[in-house]
């Protein structure tokens, strides 16, 4: 089956068995690792990228259901060789540890900030809560997101 989407900005078109998830499409046959396979039930959040602004798992996603829309993955949000302010902030505030989970949490908080500029800590772990992190507790990870949405805000 021909599939056409925008990935991170570009027109892409390729074919895909029925039951190709979207993540196995990602990994392997676009060579887009930046999403990872974690648990395979959507429990983690490792797998997350956005669908038209909108997070999904993409490790319960068929490819077919991107057809026409738009998908970006964490390789999509740095511009002309910038971070994007999300990217930067997890770096400057040490919340990436082993990185595992660091795509999909920068691509939620991005859908966060997408619709809640000026977030609460609290707000901020709840949108937060479906990716899990063993590494670093969490508590740097609301404050790169809370440092980067005040930049982004100013």
């Amino acid at each position: 089956m021909r599939i056409r989407f925008k990935l991170n900005g570009q027109r892409v078109e390729v074919d895909v068995e029925p039951n190709t998830l979207l993540l196995n499409l990602l990994r392997e046959h676009l060579h887009l690792t930046g999403a990872k396979y974690g648990c395979g039930i959507g429990e983690c959040g490792a797998c997350t990228v956005l669908v038209d602004g909108e997070p999904i798992l993409s490790c319960l996603t068929l490819a077919v259901e991107v057809d026409g829309r738009e998908v970006t993955t964490i390789e999509g949000l740095a511009k002309d060789g910038e971070f994007h302010p999300l990217q930067r902030a997890f770096l400057e505030e040490g919340a990436v540890q082993c990185g595992f989970c660091t795509p999909g949490m920068i691509l939620a908080a991005k859908a966060l900030l997408e619709e809640n500029p000026n977030p609460s800590e609290e707000e901020i772990r709840e949108h937060l809560k479906g990716n899990l992190c063993r590494c670093t507790g969490y508590v740097n990870i609301v404050r790169a997101v809370k440092r980067a949405a005040e930049e982004m805000e100013g």
